[in-house]
């Protein structure tokens, strides 16, 4: 597929705002993200406390993200999103002034990660929702595909930034970088202009929207047996992340720089897979690259634990990245062409349950088996669960592709 159709989304300007800023957000949360991992193994040498970190960094997630979702059906998408923007600025604020003042302590990292996650579980089924309003219905695989790739660009950058700052400075000079990257986005914010999303009236509390939600999406096979997929993938495999500094310290013998380096690869995979993505016309043939990415995951993941050879690492590390982040988008872009427009806030919301609220809880308990059996045998047991998973998945896949059919003939997506 020729470079224009893979980044047709990027025609709006709109959209060209959106996906510039929060690119440049992205890659400061990981710069963030890749210093609060390095300061508390720095300081502690804890596998249970790196989890504990990850843990509070994405777990208001499971709390928080229905209402987020039901906020997004209820209110102007594009104040919401100002407001959760806005306030993503105090943790890195407060991580820097704590850690130029010498004063940072190990709680004060966790719960400053808990808070920068308590904001992002409200943005995110706000901000996957707001995209529908910046581009057409034909092109919103684009930018659902193009909204993965900053995430990808994200970790395939930041990481990087973050091992050459931790190398010539400290981790207060990456909180300071995120707290500008912060101020950038709420300016890309502001220069989007879009009309008022209005909602439908309703009387109902947001209690019986949130049930509705959970009825809809139960009723739909693809949600009702993917978001399993998501979850089990978001579990098993993407706390590899959590666990690297122990990689990079213990397995390979290096410091921060070599930590940014395998990030950065895993974020490399992911770029590569949602470049693939972007090109593609529509979701037609999604079921096969779901399967295909759950079981490159889980593969790969194995061979990345088992692997004392860098370079077979960096490899396996990157196809872990493909895996993990082709097959969250794919099920999201499936997800937000079939539901219906008035569900999808909370619909979303449930998506982001799976592919983020899993992973506080995946950190954690990785953390805490890698205390007692190490990091490596670990991750690779994540890893053969994972795939046990996708093959019962590849198993379904028929089922769910005649399912699919009447559906996409009803769209105009198969004449």
């Amino acid at each position: 597929m020729e470079i224009k159709h893979t980044l047709r989304a990027l025609r709006h300007r709109n959209y060209r705002l959106f996906f510039c800023g929060q690119t440049l957000s992205i890659i400061g949360n990981w710069i963030q993200q890749i210093a609060m991992a390095w300061l508390v193994y720095r300081m502690t040498e804890s596998a249970w406390l790196l989890g504990v970190t990850g843990f509070a960094g994405q777990v208001a997630i499971l709390a928080l993200a229905p209402f987020g979702g039901i906020w997004a059906d209820r209110f102007d998408r594009h104040r919401l999103l100002l407001f959760t923007q806005a306030f993503s600025i105090v943790p890195p604020l407060v991580l820097s002034v704590l850690a130029y003042a010498d004063m940072i302590a190990v709680w004060h990292v966790v719960a400053m990660a808990l808070l920068a996650g308590i904001i992002n579980a409200i943005d995110t089924p706000i901000r996957l929702t707001f995209t529908t309003g910046l581009v057409s219905r034909e092109e919103l695989p684009s930018a659902i595909a193009m909204n993965a790739l900053m995430q990808s660009l994200g970790r395939m950058i930041g990481p990087t930034v973050a091992g050459g700052l931790l190398a010539i400075s400290t981790e207060a000079f990456c909180f300071v970088v995120n707290t500008l990257s912060k101020l950038i986005i709420v300016g890309t914010v502001l220069a989007i202009t879009v009309s008022p999303h209005t909602a439908s009236p309703t009387a109902i509390s947001p209690w019986q929207q949130l049930r509705e939600g959970i009825q809809y999406s139960w009723s739909l096979l693809p949600v009702r047996w993917l978001l399993p997929m998501v979850a089990t993938v978001s579990f098993t495999v993407w706390p590899y992340q959590t666990l690297m500094p122990i990689f990079a310290a213990e397995v390979f013998e290096g410091g921060a720089g070599l930590l940014g380096i395998l990030m950065a690869a895993a974020g490399c995979g992911g770029v590569i897979g949602m470049l693939a993505l972007a090109s593609r016309k529509d979701v037609r043939g999604l079921t096969r690259w779901i399967t295909f990415a759950s079981l490159s995951a889980g593969i790969s993941v194995i061979v990345f634990a088992l692997s004392s050879w860098l370079p077979l690492s960096l490899l396996a590390i990157a196809v872990t990245g493909f895996g993990v982040v082709v097959n969250g988008m794919s099920v999201s872009t499936m997800i937000q062409t079939i539901v219906d427009d008035h569900m999808r806030g909370r619909v979303m919301s449930l998506f982001s349950m799976a592919f983020l609220g899993m992973f506080p809880l995946g950190s954690l308990a990785g953390g805490a088996l890698a205390d007692v059996i190490g990091a490596p045998v670990t991750m690779a047991l994540g890893g053969v669960i994972c795939t046990l998973y996708a093959l019962l998945l590849w198993q379904r896949m028929p089922v769910l592709r005649e399912y699919l059919r009447p559906i996409y003939e009803r769209l105009g997506i198969i004449k």
